[in-house]
């Protein structure tokens, strides 16, 4: 658990919170409260890891890794699915179970469910507990998925992990109807990896659904239900409903559930599956959720109130409403997990939560990786993403011109995405990424030059040269102007944008 008051010789930042306060005489006073707190917090946590690892450097490792992701691109991609976690179950038996040796914590959802992800991992991790956390997709390596500890896997370890159940992929592949999917290896390859270190606690977002995600074969002591929304609406269903009938799935018997706002027909197929399984169930609204925002320097400084009371002057190095509410979220899994509101009254240590806070990175969700002009990243690709990244924009940034890039998958609801983003791009640069999913550049257009009209729209088809286009078109807006570029539509395009940018 957190060290004991009065155990460090490192001075307490906290401590000189009255005192930045009151040197910001010439300012307005609740300003002053903000920023006082986001400099003693950023300080208290340290600067946020940008956890997004490059190739390895050395050669023969580089050479296996590739190996590795060339075996695993022969199989079923992410969007090619045989709803079942039979091929999944198969081998969790044959290589002993390894996802029943540590409790976990499952996350569900439409969006959000990465961030919500790391920021618990963050909580548990600064309360001392062993973390794997288990993500998808990745921004720009696949070892991102499988993280120990707050940090991706070394590639020699993913490696590794990929040797050690291969010849068990093989005897399950040999035995059903389907080779297992590429999804469902990496996922046994986590369960894997965090049994062999071994943590404290799996942190693991589903791929998609919940019922017959691969990931569903953890019996999750919380299950956490991020917003949801229509998406994947071909394999969920076309409703809240339907969807939340799929991802109600990871509610098992006598779990705690964590319920983010839903929609109400969500939330009522929500509910009654927690019935069905005894499972205590916790609301945001009702038994935890966000009391105040404010923005600050960097990030936001909040007030939480969670399972155990409140949390305030929490500074969190993410942007928007959304990440607020992912905040709340991810505490009262935590709380739920030390039985917090359950098996103790009491809240979790005020400082330690403020830590972990402080230090949460979340790549790709409004990122920023240039200056002058300024180019900001986020992974939006669905209407409900990108509306929240577009109020979040409007809230943080102070553009006054802001360019789009936009690359999308073929199969995501586009219109509705650049619906969002057209009352805060000035104009719009449609490409596409390398991915054989990504949407044809002229076909994007297309639907863009209805939503924008015809003289707002520019077509680039290479990502670098839309990247250059749109820095170009921001940068007539003069050096200390206040020109912008927003990349986003995809967590391909952000992760492609990310490596031209120079980032990993």
């Amino acid at each position: 658990m957190s060290e004991a008051p009065g155990t460090s010789d490192t001075p307490d930042p906290l401590d000189s919170f009255d005192e930045i306060i009151e040197a910001e005489t010439t300012r307005d006073p609740d300003l002053a409260v903000i920023e006082a707190g986001s400099r003693t917090l950023r300080t208290q946590g340290g600067p946020p890891q940008a956890d997004v690892p490059a190739r390895p450097e050395d050669p023969e490792v580089d050479r296996a890794l590739r190996e590795v992701e060339a075996e695993l691109a022969t199989r079923w991609g992410e969007t090619k699915l045989e709803p079942s976690v039979s091929r999944i179950a198969a081998l969790m038996d044959v290589l002993g179970e390894p996802q029943r040796s540590y409790p976990s914590i499952h996350i569900t959802g439409t969006n959000g469910k990465t961030s919500t992800a790391r920021m618990i991992e963050a909580l548990l991790g600064a309360f001392e507990l062993r973390t794997g956390r288990y993500t998808s997709p990745h921004v720009q390596s696949i070892t991102e998925r499988i993280s120990l500890d707050g940090a991706p896997i070394t590639a020699e370890r993913f490696v590794e992990t990929y040797q050690d159940i291969k010849p068990y992929v093989e005897m399950v592949d040999g035995q059903q109807e389907y080779r297992l999917s590429f999804f469902e290896v990496l996922t046994g390859m986590a369960y894997a990896a965090f049994a062999d270190a071994p943590v404290d606690v799996a942190v693991v977002e589903v791929g998609m659904g919940g019922s017959w995600d691969a990931t569903n074969v953890i019996d999750g002591d919380v299950a956490v239900v991020t917003p949801i929304d229509l998406d994947h609406t071909d394999r969920l269903g076309e409703t809240h409903a339907e969807i939340a009938g799929e991802k109600s799935g990871i509610i098992k018997q006598d779990a705690t559930v964590i319920l983010a706002q839903q929609p109400v027909d969500a939330a009522q197929v929500l509910l009654k599956k927690a019935v069905e399984a005894d499972a205590t169930v916790a609301r945001e609204g009702l038994e935890f959720g966000v009391v105040a925002r404010q923005v600050a320097v960097g990030g936001q400084l909040l007030t939480l109130r969670g399972l155990g009371g409140e949390y305030p002057e929490v500074y969190l190095p993410l942007h928007g409403a959304h990440q607020a509410h992912n905040a709340a979220v991810a505490l009262a899994a935590v709380e739920a997990f030390f039985g917090v509101g359950a098996q103790r009254a009491e809240p979790l240590d005020i400082d330690t939560v403020r830590k972990a806070f402080a230090a949460v990175s979340s790549p790709g969700r409004l990122e920023i990786v240039r200056r002058s002009p300024t180019v900001v990243l986020d992974a939006a690709h669905n209407p409900a993403g990108a509306e929240a990244t577009a109020e979040a924009v409007r809230e943080a940034f102070d553009f006054t011109r802001l360019i789009g890039v936009v690359g999308a998958s073929g199969d995501k609801n586009v219109r509705g995405l650049l619906e969002a983003f057209e009352p805060i791009f000035a104009e719009v640069v449609v490409t596409q990424n390398s991915s054989h999913r990504a949407m044809d550049a002229d076909e994007l257009a297309a639907i863009a030059v209805e939503v924008f009209g015809d003289e707002r729209v520019q077509v680039e088809p290479r990502l670098p040269d839309a990247l250059e286009a749109a820095i170009t078109l921001a940068e007539e807006e003069g050096e200390f102007a206040g020109g912008g570029v927003l990349v986003t539509g995809s967590v391909i395009t952000v992760g492609e944008a990310r490596l031209l940018l120079g980032k990993g």
